[in-house]
């Protein structure tokens, strides 16, 4: 196995790293800010006020974005197992 080879592989990985937890983090970083907003506007400092809709949404998004996590996880499993396959 070749370094460029060894190398892309590691890219592909962080790549696919990337889009898998990309959705997930992004809506927990938008419900954090519209609550932040939120509690700034209303001067309320409730601390499960910025953990319970996080949850929540986080939760919701797994549920909306898992097909598209598992095709994206299932194709790169099967790109690599085709490379250790050809290689081995």
């Amino acid at each position: 196995m070749s370094e460029d080879a060894v190398l892309e592989i590691g890219r592909n990985g962080i790549w696919v790293v990337l889009q898998l937890s990309g959705p997930i983090m992004a809506a927990g970083l938008l419900i954090g800010l519209v609550i932040a907003l939120f509690q700034a506007l209303t001067t309320i400092q409730e601390m499960t006020l910025t953990f319970v809709p996080k949850i929540i949404v986080i939760f919701v998004s797994l549920l909306i974005f898992l097909p598209f996590m598992m095709t994206t996880l299932i194709e790169f499993s099967q790109n690599l197992f085709g490379l250790i396959a050809t290689m081995g």
